[in-house]
This record gives C-alpha cells, sequence and structure tokens, in this order.
C-alpha cells in the first residue's frame, strides 16, 4: 500500500484518541474520553491553575511535537495509581516523582501517535520529554505547523492533547 500525501484529520484524532486511551487504561486503569476537539488555544486556558506539562516530539517524515497538559492535581492522582502510593506518599516524595510520571505518560501516549503515523507511511522517531509545571502557562504555535488540540476527561479530570504537525 503507497503512504499517502498527507495526515488527514481523521487519522490524526483516531492515533492520539487511541493512544491516550491506551496510556490512561494500561498505566492508571482509568478510561479516557474525548469530549472536545478544536484548533482555537485559547479555548485551552491553562492559566488559573497549576499545571504540569510534558512534550515530546517527533522527526522524520512528519515533524511535531505533542504536549500532554494535565491539571497538576489530575498529575499527582495519576502517579499514585502508576506507583502504587498514597496520596500521602506521592506529596512526601516531592515533585520529581510527579514530573518522572508525567514524562512516561507523555512518552507512551506519543509513541503510540507515532507509531501510527509510521504504520501509514511516515516513519519518524522521537525526542525526549520535557517537562514544565507551573500555573499561568501557555503553549506557542509552531510556525507552518498545523494545530489540533484535544481534550479528554479521565477519572473527572481534563487532559489536553496539543498536536503541532508539520509534513514536508
Amino acid at each position: 500500500m503507497a503512504a499517502p500525501s498527507t495526515i488527514s484529520d481523521t487519522l490524526i484524532q483516531d492515533s492520539i484518541v487511541r493512544a491516550v486511551q491506551n496510556v490512561c487504561q494500561t498505566m492508571m486503569r482509568h478510561e479516557a474520553a474525548l469530549v472536545e476537539t478544536t484548533s482555537d488555544a485559547t479555548r485551552s486556558d491553562f492559566k488559573t491553575r497549576l499545571h504540569v506539562f510534558g512534550s515530546v516530539g517527533f522527526v522524520g517524515e512528519a515533524n511535531g511535537i505533542v504536549y500532554l497538559c494535565i491539571p497538576d492535581d489530575f498529575a499527582s492522582h495519576a502517579a499514585g495509581r502508576i506507583l502504587g502510593m498514597s496520596p500521602g506518599e506521592v506529596e512526601m516524595s516531592g515533585d520529581e516523582v510527579v514530573k518522572d510520571v508525567v514524562g512516561e505518560i507523555t512518552n507512551m501516549t506519543v509513541g503510540g501517535f507515532k507509531n501510527s503515523l509510521c504504520d501509514v507511511g511516515f516513519p519518524c522517531k522521537l525526542t525526549l520529554p520535557t517537562i514544565v509545571r507551573g500555573d499561568n502557562l501557555a503553549v506557542a504555535s509552531i510556525k507552518a505547523a498545523t494545530r489540533h488540540i484535544f481534550h479528554f476527561d479521565c477519572a473527572g479530570h481534563r487532559l489536553v492533547a496539543d498536536i503541532q504537525l508539520k509534513t514536508d
């Protein structure tokens, strides 16, 4: 089968939904449901509460970056679920435990997304994850990239996948 010349919006959505759902189910034993899709970055407001952002890029026939934007309380909850720790143990362990877990969640999610691109003829490789924690955060658009923003509900929390993609 010949590779398509472009990556369709449907492929992007199906790939990120499958990747987020697989990681949430496998790692946290929580279901994740897509609740909103947009290309409008102003709809993704991370200014009012503490968030942890994980990002992993991919390079090759498809180039881009995926940001996972996770509220801090959900990131701590996820760390406890994944590591088998109580909320108190997560808090006592410090920020590094939460950042490590968000890095792993991001790496696995973007890896699943990337594998879907590779499967249809867009081979690419991942970069290392970067983690940022804070409030009043924003994701800047990359010039000449197509942006897709997906909002998920997982265990009553909002997880946002912000994908910026450029094909050569």
